[in-house]
């Protein structure tokens, strides 16, 4: 009578594993099982026995191996400062300023494991907390890249110096004297407000055709616009605030027409350093010219770069890596 009794509960289980439990008419005879825990053997009076664990020797360094260790931890940080301060726009800004900070947080890692020579323990504990503060520092900067307000490398290197936030960590390298320790490699420059003059081209291919395009730029920013025809760059030419300029002889053709908003101008960088936007005019621009019998006709176009009452087109705010800078 087992067999059935086992073959139904089978099947019960097999729709629902908890839908049955088999107890058999008979003791299940099998090997004994056993359990228990391994623990420790007690001494004499009941206590714990342990072996004792030895305490790291921290060995301090000569000066010699402290100074090939400085040299080693400030490397990468002077490199990557000078990576940093080479031109470049926003569009490699934070990975620069993210390479920087890795930099520096490894020399931090790496020099707080050390064990300096006894006579500068105090300078080499504060030098690496400046360079902790340095860090802090440079990932303050790279909000203000994110949030556009500063937009290259050497304006985040201008800011932070006229923070003092580069003297500080300076300092700390100067106390190790006898010690190479400074990791600030370039100098940062002083705040500028560069301009070009208004209507002054950057970029241009000839223009032979009749057309013209005025650009108004009645915001409160200088700016740079770009004629953009299929994927070429035909026009870049800088519009000061506040101002207005045409560009003649437009050949015929398609146009997106982007344009770059901000404050100082960097020619090396081709780009404003501080507080800068970017936008895409919202539609196209068709430029042709048709010639009859009689007469040769063409379209001039006028834009305006603010908001205007009555406008009938909207610019779109665009990321810095589709500009076509």
């Amino acid at each position: 009578m087992t067999a059935p009794r086992i073959l139904a509960c089978a099947v019960v289980t097999l729709a629902a594993l908890t839908a049955c439990t088999l107890i058999p008419d008979e003791p299940v005879a099998g090997p004994a099982t056993a359990g228990g825990v391994v623990g420790v053997g007690r001494g004499a009076g009941g206590q714990t026995s342990s072996s004792p664990t030895a305490s790291p020797t921290v060995v301090t360094l000569t000066p010699e191996e402290y100074r090939t260790d400085l040299e080693k931890a400030r490397e990468p940080v002077r490199d990557a400062m000078k990576k940093l301060a080479a031109p470049g726009g926003l569009k490699t800004l934070d990975k620069r300023l993210k390479q920087t900070v890795t930099a520096v947080d490894d020399a931090v890692t790496r020099l707080a494991e050390l064990a300096p020579p006894a006579e500068v323990k105090t300078q080499h504990d504060d030098y690496v907390e400046a360079l902790r503060a340095l860090s802090a520092s440079f990932g303050d900067a790279r909000q203000d890249a994110e949030a556009q307000r500063l937009c290259t490398g050497p304006a985040v290197l201008t800011s932070m110096d006229r923070a003092g936030e580069l003297s500080e960590v300076e300092k700390a390298a100067d106390a190790l004297s006898g010690y190479p320790a400074s990791v600030i490699s370039v100098k940062a420059p002083k705040k500028r407000t560069r301009r070009l003059s208004s209507g002054k081209f950057i970029t241009s291919e000839r223009r032979p055709g009749r057309a013209f395009l005025e650009l108004r730029n009645g915001s409160r920013q200088d700016a740079i616009v770009v004629l953009v025809r299929g994927k070429r760059k035909a026009v870049t030419v800088y519009v000061r605030k506040k101002s207005k300029f045409k560009i003649r002889g437009v050949r015929d053709g398609s146009y997106k027409i982007y344009y770059a908003f901000g404050e100082d101008w960097d020619s090396k960088a081709r780009s404003f350093t501080r507080s800068c936007s970017f936008e895409q005019f919202g539609k196209s621009l068709r430029f042709r010219t048709v010639h009859t019998a009689t007469q040769v006709r063409w379209t001039d176009w006028t834009i305006t770069m603010h908001n205007v009452t009555g406008g009938n087109v909207k610019g779109k705010r665009i990321k810095p890596g589709d500009f076509p800078g």
